[in-house]
């Protein structure tokens, strides 16, 4: 039902923009997402959960480790391969961009730390400034062997600052507020599901409506072939996901599956908010990975958290 939604959304939303010029990007929909996706997992987080951080410090510093050196090298090994620099970069954006919208759910749908899960997710979040210059360094060091001029973006600054207080600050404020107002809070919950689908779909139909986004029908004109070089690319990526992840961490812990979500899941609708800041510097096939990212992630972590809940069940 939900890669339903996604992809009516992307399709939507290509065809809106299409046919009547696109919308231009408005931070306020980053606002939406916190509100409607985030903030209803915040009920139960309470403020003395920072001190999980130090009591679960290794699996932290492990979580850092995977998601900001271990899946980077990965992405650049995949990203070289496909011959491509926008695919490249791409790939190289989800990897530095640990989470999102849904991780929540499905660290709760795996029995594992709601709170952890929360500070997991604000620790990524005020990383998003070390993800931009990743992505910057990356630029540098790769465009040559892509044979590409490497211009640097935007000043990605003031933009990392409104992630954090759009999709953490306020978020946060607002679930203080509503825990006083027990019916809506209420609903809310009762609500859950249909309040997150709506607005996913919401979310993507904007998102791809973008006027920037666009350009993916250039693609589609002039160069068929990097449509399945990104598809490939991108399963590839999260086959290697799911084995690192696999691994490193240990699934009969809440602790470490809280974590283990954080990795195996990306920020994609993130992702596809700097992407479109980003095709001027990187190119339109920038967007490719983070497209079908969105078709894969949704499906491939149902399938892993039904696996997860078949073993705690054993």
């Amino acid at each position: 039902m939900k890669l339903t939604l996604i992809f009516l959304a992307m399709v939507l939303g290509l065809l809106y923009g299409h046919l009547y010029n696109g919308f231009i990007f408005s931070s306020k929909i980053c606002l939406f997402a916190g509100l409607t996706l985030i903030m209803p997992t915040l009920f139960k987080v309470k403020l003395r959960d920072i001190t999980l951080l130090y009591t679960h410090k290794n699996v932290m510093l492990k979580g850092l480790l995977v998601n900001y050196v271990v899946l980077p090298s990965i992405a650049v090994l995949i990203g070289l391969a496909t011959g491509n620099f926008g695919i490249a970069a791409g790939l190289f954006l989800l990897s530095v961009l640990s989470g999102g919208g849904m991780v929540m759910h499905w660290i709760k749908t795996a029995q594992a730390d709601t709170s952890l899960g929360f500070l997991l997710l604000l620790v990524n979040l005020l990383s998003v400034s070390l993800s931009l210059l990743m992505l910057h360094n990356f630029g540098i060091y790769t465009s040559e062997y892509f044979h590409e001029s490497y211009l640097d973006g935007p000043n990605m600054g003031s933009f990392a600052k409104g992630i954090l207080i759009l999709l953490i600050i306020v978020p946060f404020i607002a679930s203080r507020v509503i825990i006083f107002i027990k019916p809506l809070q209420e609903f809310i919950e009762n609500q859950k599901s249909i309040i997150s689908n709506a607005s996913i779909f919401i979310i993507i139909f904007y998102l791809f409506a973008l006027q920037n986004s666009q350009t993916l029908f250039e693609i589609y004109d002039f160069e068929p072939e990097l449509i399945y070089i990104s598809f490939i690319a991108v399963i590839a990526f999260y086959g290697a996901i799911y084995l690192v992840s696999k691994r490193v961490y240990n699934k009969n812990s809440p602790q470490e599956r809280a974590a283990f979500w954080h990795t195996v899941t990306r920020y994609i609708t993130l992702a596809l908010v700097i992407s479109t800041f980003s095709i001027g510097t990187f190119g339109t096939s920038m967007l490719l990975p983070i497209m079908f990212a969105y078709i894969i992630q949704i499906p491939f972590s149902a399938k892993i958290s039904q696996m997860q809940q078949k073993e705690i069940e054993q």
